[in-house]
């Protein structure tokens, strides 16, 4: 500002209310504009996504003519990744991921509901793997343990459940090992999803909190963690960290680690995110049913058997493999409860069975086995971010 003949000159910077109100009118053009164009591609959108849902009523009939399973993870697993990789953004691709997953789950729901078991209770990580991958229009039952997600399939009913297999910190679930030693069902995906641990609380601090309740594995994984900022304060196992949630819920001078899902369910807030000592832990869940994944080129391979009793026979059946070139990711042995010192072994190999190199290398198997069986071929999973 500066005086002249006594009055204060305006600063020509500073914007008139006329050149406000005419930028203001502007700015309402623009999004008015904008706003019809999202309609506009919206209404198309519809119109589509029904389009592909008649598509899906007619598939569900030519299914059912041929007594062919609505839900097949091999069509869904091409169909993902051929749309991720022809995706040009910028919507990213675990995003189109997630909404094609509801796309296929409400076009699913109209071919035949699926219902689906998964080890419980609500708000644990199975929980999540499970609506992450059949989506929210799958109807769910929550069971208390692995073999009764069995149990529930066997007698049908329920068409798949989800259980939990092994951790990239914490190692194998042996329950989901030794279920399959007395189960007839087969692996017919694998979901993968990215775990982060949080500490619970209903202040949202750590201020008074005298105990952490959590599922021992969920503990083992955020261990360091815990030591270094919650000394001397006693960790408590209980059966899952949705229950662990539930506790801290009801007693202020307790915390919870668990995930932000079994936040939002119990009302309770996040004192301190990802926890866990490894930041890439991954969980890695099975989806069991009686059905067999067709090949997609990106698959895998379980397989469960128990050796003859003879000299360097472990090392024999490895290399049946070694030979054929195919890679083995992962190996792990449980006890037959047979008779002592009886041991099953169960193995992923890269590939599917259908493959002749996979063929040959379980007919060499089998001549070093007392009993084989192919637990399932099926997709590769996809790494889900939590």
């Amino acid at each position: 500002m500066k005086e002249s003949g006594g009055k204060m000159d305006s600063d020509p910077t500073t914007p008139s209310a006329a050149d406000s109100a005419a930028q203001e009118a502007a700015t309402n053009e623009a999004l008015a504009t904008l706003r019809a164009s999202i309609d506009g591609v919206d209404d198309r959108l519809i119109a589509l996504l029904n389009e592909r849902a008649q598509l899906a009523q007619s598939v569900g009939q030519v299914k059912a003519k041929a007594s062919r399973k609505a839900y097949a993870p091999s069509r869904e697993q091409k169909l993902l990744s051929r749309l991720t990789a022809q995706n040009p953004g910028p919507l990213p691709g675990e995003g189109l991921r997630l909404i094609y997953k509801e796309i296929i789950s409400a076009c699913l729901a109209l071919e035949s509901p699926l219902t689906v078991s998964f080890l419980g209770p609500e708000a644990t990580f199975t929980h999540e793997a499970t609506k992450r991958h059949f989506g929210l229009s799958a109807k769910l039952r929550s069971l208390k343990s692995i073999p009764e997600v069995f149990g529930d399939v066997e007698t049908g009913r329920s068409e798949y459940g989800v259980v939990p297999i092994e951790n990239s910190t914490e190692g194998v679930v042996s329950h989901t090992l030794d279920t399959f030693m007395n189960s007839e069902l087969r692996i017919c995906a694998e979901v993968l999803l990215g775990v982060s641990h949080h500490l619970l609380t209903s202040s949202g601090t750590e201020s008074g909190i005298t105990k952490v309740y959590s599922h021992p594995q969920a503990l083992a994984q955020c261990r360091g963690w815990l030591e270094k900022n919650m000394p001397g304060v006693p960790l408590i196992d209980v059966s899952s960290t949705a229950r662990a949630a539930q506790l801290a819920a009801e007693d202020a001078t307790a915390a919870a680690v668990a995930s932000d899902m079994a936040a939002s369910m119990y009302e309770l807030h996040i004192a301190h995110s990802n926890l866990q000592d490894l930041h890439s832990n991954m969980t890695r869940f099975l989806v069991i049913g009686y059905d067999q994944a067709e090949p997609t080129g990106s698959d895998r391979t379980s397989i469960m058997f128990a050796l003859k009793d003879a000299p360097g026979v472990l090392y024999t059946a490895l290399s049946c493999f070694a030979t054929a070139g195919i890679n083995m990711s992962r190996i792990e042995s449980r006890p037959s409860r047979r008779r002592a010192w009886d041991y099953l072994f169960f193995i992923d190999i890269e590939g599917h069975q259908e493959q002749e190199e996979i063929q040959r290398a379980i007919q060499s198997l089998e001549d070093v086995c007392q009993y084989i069986r192919v637990l399932g071929s099926y997709p590769r999973g996809q790494s889900i971010n939590p």
